[in-house]
């Protein structure tokens, strides 16, 4: 069975790192959810600095509560990545990288989301307009790099397909992914990212074995903005056919629900609605 699982952002001060693990492990219990996904920040709730001791204690608070942690994604690629312009950016997120990949298995998570690098930042206009090129470059150096510590943590590193003017084709992630015949890192496939530019169910179809993890997010095509994130259901992805190229590639990683950003008012009510509606995309309704 496919896990159900819920990203921390989903939930009020998960951006902000201030929304204690607890709480957000309760609430996702609370909802029906199988699996949880934590996330990594500078500091906060789970930060660089966590100890192997406390990451023991949630993941014993969270097995407790019936939940796994199967997967860990991290905000701190928009501040420095792997294709970075400045050597010493390029060193701090691999240093980083690192940190990340071994907290993921101190949690007992066994993807970590990865954001390689970024031609452009489509929220931070102010940021250097990079080469292609030059972030697939450093990119690939950086992700070789970090790969023997992927190993040794026992953690994927999940690239994902992001608003970032990088990897904008199934047959460009496979490319990229290929060159480095490691099965310590594949396809974190966001199924509303592709949207603009795509289709998911073909993603899924091309990239098969190599998908390590999947977010279930929805978007308007008529929108065509940050602004066309909707609630699952109420957009333009495909669910049938989604679920039905899920079961051709024979996935059984988890499924993550990240809903950015909250309701106004009632946030924790679109954990609620989020996961009636993964019930039924899962045909578990």
């Amino acid at each position: 069975m496919i896990l159900k699982s819920i990203n921390y952002w989903s939930m009020s001060g998960g951006l902000e790192g201030s929304l204690d693990v607890s709480t957000f492990l309760a609430a996702a219990k609370k909802y029906g959810y199988d699996a949880v996904e934590l996330c990594i920040g500078e500091s906060g709730a789970l930060g660089l600095d966590v100890s192997e001791a406390r990451c023991k204690e949630i993941a014993a608070e969270a097995d407790e509560l019936g939940l796994m942690i199967p997967s860990t994604a991290s905000g701190l690629y928009w501040s420095r990545a792997l294709g970075d312009a400045t050597e010493a950016a390029r060193a701090q997120a691999l240093d980083d990288l690192k940190k990340m990949l071994r907290i993921s298995g101190w949690l007992g998570a066994k993807t970590h989301l990865t954001i390689p690098g970024a031609v452009e930042v489509f929220f931070l206009p102010e940021r250097e307009i990079l080469d292609y090129s030059h972030v697939w470059t450093h990119a690939t150096d950086g992700l070789k790099a970090a790969l023997p510590f992927a190993e040794e943590a026992g953690v994927r590193m999940g690239i994902e397909n992001v608003w970032n003017k990088f990897l904008l084709s199934p047959m460009e992630m496979l490319r990229f992914l290929e060159q480095f015949d490691s099965p310590f890192i594949g396809s974190y496939l966001d199924v509303a990212n592709v949207l603009p530019f795509g289709y998911p169910e073909q993603w899924l179809r091309i990239l098969g074995s190599k998908i390590v993890g999947i977010h279930f997010k929805d978007f308007r095509k008529a929108v065509g903005t940050i602004e066309g994130f909707v609630d699952l259901l109420e957009g333009d992805v495909n669910w049938p056919e989604v679920m039905k190229a899920i079961d051709e590639i024979e996935y059984s990683g988890p499924v993550v629900g990240e809903m950015i950003p909250y309701y106004k008012h009632y946030p924790e009510v679109r954990l609620a609605n989020t996961s009636t509606a993964m019930d039924a995309i899962l045909g578990r309704i």
